[in-house]
């Protein structure tokens, strides 16, 4: 009989079961302590694995959500906007009419160069690479929008592009936030991210729209 099963112990069992309860009690550390923003080497990688890693372009729940984002906005034509984490600039394409001027950014080179690619017919579109907080373009914006960006960074980063919002909004301004509601290994939850940057800015922005769908939350925040 072999040692691991003495006693009917099965000792590789308990092994396998020690292991999982360590990564799972590893990640709750990382979240809880270690909560730093992601940087530009995690996103580098991501794309140069793939020219599109979420499905943007193809997703049918990617573009469904596109569409309620445009539709959250209503009917209003917005005079300078600016989006954080534009990626391949999907979402872009499909504000740029909304706009008389956009200024869409990312933190890394890789899906700028698509980005430019896909909104080509539009040059009133600017793309640069940016990191946000740190980074932040002079002047104001009757639009912001932080889609599926925010719980990519720590909640002192939420908290100082909370901030940065809400300085350069003009008044009468909108923020559209877009969160996935999963859970991850990022910072922050989505749920977590919306929370932080909307009590943040209570003092300056008032939210008008909230939408709950299966994957993710909406809301549109204003600048009486």
């Amino acid at each position: 009989m072999s040692q691991s099963s003495i006693f009917g112990i099965d000792a590789n069992g308990r092994l396998d079961r020690c292991r999982r309860q360590f990564a799972r009690a590893h990640r709750w550390w990382r979240r809880a302590f270690h909560r730093g923003s992601l940087g530009p080497t995690y996103f580098s990688r991501l794309y140069d694995a793939k020219e599109d890693p979420w499905g943007f372009r193809t997703s049918t729940y990617e573009q469904a959500k596109y569409r309620t984002a445009i539709e959250a906005l209503a009917e209003r034509h917005f005079q300078a906007a600016f989006e954080v984490g534009c990626s391949i600039g999907e979402m872009t394409r499909l504000l740029a009419p909304r706009c008389d001027a956009v200024l869409a950014v990312d933190l890394v080179e890789q899906p700028l160069v698509a980005a430019r690619a896909a909104c080509a017919g539009q040059p009133w579109i600017k793309f640069l690479r940016m990191q946000v907080p740190g980074d932040w373009p002079d002047g104001t914006f009757d639009l912001i929008v932080l889609s599926e960006v925010l719980y990519f960074l720590s909640p002192a980063d939420i908290a100082a592009v909370a901030d940065r919002a809400a300085g350069s909004l003009a008044p009468g301004g909108v923020v559209l936030l877009v969160n996935w509601r999963g859970r991850s290994d990022d910072p922050c939850t989505g749920e977590e991210a919306a929370t932080l940057f909307i009590k943040r800015t209570g003092g300056w922005l008032q939210p008008r729209t909230h939408l709950e769908d299966a994957g993710y939350r909406l809301d549109l925040l204003v600048r009486p």
